[in-house]
């Protein structure tokens, strides 16, 4: 039983490697769809906008107010700024963006692609001639790799913006003032890195929700099973992701 499990297990391993492999084969071969990669971005990007605004101003508000007594026993409130800064662009924005939107654009990917698949719309595509992996896969995975490191700065904006509320509201601190305190508690390597595994993150949704779902199992089960799995398997990558990023950063910085 245990030896069937990791036959399986790795079994499994070898059709992931297989399927980023022909991703990254079929990305620079034509043609190249460009409409679906846009509307792939408008659904991603601009539909996710209004979850990822609400969450990233309570992130940052919050933060500031939870953070304030603590520094408040140490007569260092002036340091809410730069606090703020360091918290949120270097570790509460990209993750706060990359959880909602795996909760929000992967388990949707999964459930798209699965429902494709149940109602053999995928089989449909290759008989007309059209290539499903190229139009259905890679346009979603380009898509997410691009706009979740759009919304991750939105986001740290947003949040900042949150911070500044209210530290305005309990310091009456001004605006230009703040915002200088921010950008110079933080570097370009900070800047970089949120950049850098905002893209990582973005990848990871894309092509673990195309999987799910493009190798969902027959029946409406098998496509609320790919939507949970995408989402499951999404967060549980991206925490990983975020241990490895954490201490290859810390080493640079030594």
């Amino acid at each position: 039983m245990a030896l069937d499990k990791i036959k399986r297990m790795f079994i499994e391993l070898a059709n992931i490697a297989r399927f980023v492999g022909r991703f990254f084969k079929e990305l620079f071969n034509p043609p190249f769809e460009f409409k679906e990669i846009i509307r792939q971005c408008y659904e991603v990007g601009w539909k996710s906008l209004p979850l990822i605004s609400l969450t990233g101003f309570v992130v940052g508000f919050v933060f500031t107010n939870q953070s304030r007594p603590s520094l408040q026993e140490f007569g260092a409130t002036s340091w809410l700024p730069a606090l703020i800064s360091i918290a949120i662009i270097r570790a509460l924005a990209p993750l706060v963006t990359a959880l909602i939107s795996a909760g929000k654009v992967g388990s949707n990917i999964g459930a798209e692609l699965g429902s494709m698949n149940v109602t053999e719309q995928i089989d449909a595509m290759e008989v007309s001639g059209t290539n499903p992996f190229k139009f259905l896969v890679v346009s979603r995975v380009i898509a997410t790799t691009f706009m979740i490191p759009i919304l991750t700065f939105y986001s740290a904006f947003v949040g900042l913006l949150g911070g500044f509320l209210n530290i305005n509201q309990n310091e009456n601190t001004s605006f230009l003032s703040y915002f200088y305190e921010v950008f110079d508690a933080v570097d370009f390597l900070d800047l970089f890195a949120m950049g850098f595994r905002s893209i990582i993150f973005g990848f990871t949704i894309g092509i673990v929700g195309c999987y799910q779902g493009y190798h969902s199992s027959k029946g409406t089960e098998g496509v609320g099973r790919a939507a949970n799995w995408s989402v499951v398997m999404s967060m549980f990558l991206i925490f990983v992701e975020e241990l490895l990023i954490v201490q290859i950063l810390q080493g640079l910085r030594v």
